[in-house]
């Protein structure tokens, strides 16, 4: 891998991780990770180009369908995909279904830049990933696969101790926080051959004093009222959050920080 590398342009693919979720702006926009590496690499470029094709909610069929071959055809120098964690959330889930098109993704993308970049996601503590876990570190091994059989990079968030930090995740608690959204940021940086910035990014924060059970108890149906009760209809509706929502940055153009 080279060191300090130059890349000219960056496109991200994928759903609501990448999209940039919880890590919300004054406008009522969203930054995400993917925002802020695109601005740290743009700081060491002149007229850096970036694209974020990322909608949330998007299952890794639509990905494919969507967004697979409008990134292909950007040929940028690098291209970001995670896709596929929103499929093992699903009560029924075919993981030989969802393998072979992260393979379809991979196949067509890794082609037509210079470097692909494949993530294990991040997973919060709590009993979701518990249930989930069998599904995800499934996802996990094809991604590692792929990545060998292709010559892509992988981000391992998944291994990471901070991002498993219930206070690194959203009061919804599927999406990130700001802070999470920047050591995300921060480990595609260094993974691509970037020196880092923060060379503790996977180092979690200090210990507190958890909430008493009160408080754990209320903000549990908080979470329900706001989060999951409208989660889970969507699914048995058949609904995404998604549905209607364009990228965000649909065209491979000069990157604008969205906080100036």
């Amino acid at each position: 891998m080279q060191k300090n590398p130059t890349h000219t342009s960056l496109v991200a693919v994928g759903d609501s991780f990448t999209e940039g979720m919880s890590d919300l702006l004054p406008d009522g926009t969203y930054r995400g990770w993917a925002d802020v590496l695109a601005g740290r690499m743009a700081a060491r470029t002149p007229g850096f180009r970036y694209a974020n094709l990322a909608v949330r909610g998007k299952l890794i069929q639509q990905i494919v369908d969507e967004q697979v071959d409008v990134a292909a055809a950007m040929q940028p120098d690098v291209i970001t995909l995670v896709g596929g964690l929103n499929d093992t959330l699903r009560p029924k889930c075919d993981m030989v279904r969802v393998r072979d098109l992260l393979t379809e993704a991979v196949e067509r993308l890794a082609p037509s830049c210079k470097q692909l970049v494949l993530m294990r996601s991040p997973g919060r503590e709590g009993p979701v990933q518990q249930r989930f876990r069998p599904r995800m570190e499934e996802l996990f091994a094809s991604v590692d696969e792929l990545a060998e059989r292709h010559g892509a990079l992988v981000v391992d968030l998944y291994g990471a101790p901070s991002l498993s930090d219930p206070r690194m995740w959203d009061v919804d608690r599927l999406h990130l926080t700001p802070e999470g959204h920047r050591r995300v940021a921060e480990a595609v940086w260094q993974t691509l051959g970037y020196d880092p910035e923060d060379t503790e990014w996977r180092t979690p924060m200090p210990a507190t004093v958890p909430p008493h059970w009160l408080a754990r108890r209320i903000a549990d149906a908080r979470f329900a009222k706001q989060h999951l009760l409208p989660w889970i209809g969507r699914r048995l509706t058949g609904r995404s959050s998604g549905d209607g929502l364009p990228p965000k940055r649909p065209e491979l153009l000069p990157y604008q920080d969205p906080t100036a």
